[in-house]
């Protein structure tokens, strides 16, 4: 196979490769670089080229796709504002100081 050659890639990683690459497009990548990152990106995530046949399917690695979404920024569809990957809620000042245990005075 020829550099360049994209005949042993599936209907399905050609589709993603397109979409990706609109996405670069979107973003004001010219049309050569984002084809070269598109194809890039499909290759990292799925391995190279698929060829048909039993026993051959592998898990697709999608984090190289969400990474590039999530560097591209706020108006890419990276990451949402206001969103954080630890979920502890906070106490407010008012709620810092006062304790359940020994704090009541009631009925001494």
């Amino acid at each position: 196979m020829a550099r360049g050659d994209k005949s042993s890639y599936t209907d399905k990683q050609k589709r993603q490769a397109e979409h990706i690459e609109e996405g670069y497009e979107k973003r004001g990548v010219s049309e050569d670089e984002a084809e070269k990152r598109a194809w890039a990106t499909v290759n990292k995530m799925t391995g190279g080229g698929k060829k048909s046949g039993s026993g051959r399917g592998k898990t697709v690695n999608k984090e190289p796709a969400r990474k590039g979404g999530k560097k591209g920024g706020k108006k890419s569809g990276g990451a949402k504002k206001g969103s954080s990957k630890k979920g502890g809620s906070k106490k407010s000042s008012s709620q810092k100081g006062s304790s359940k245990k020994g704090s009541s005075k009631k009925g001494r």
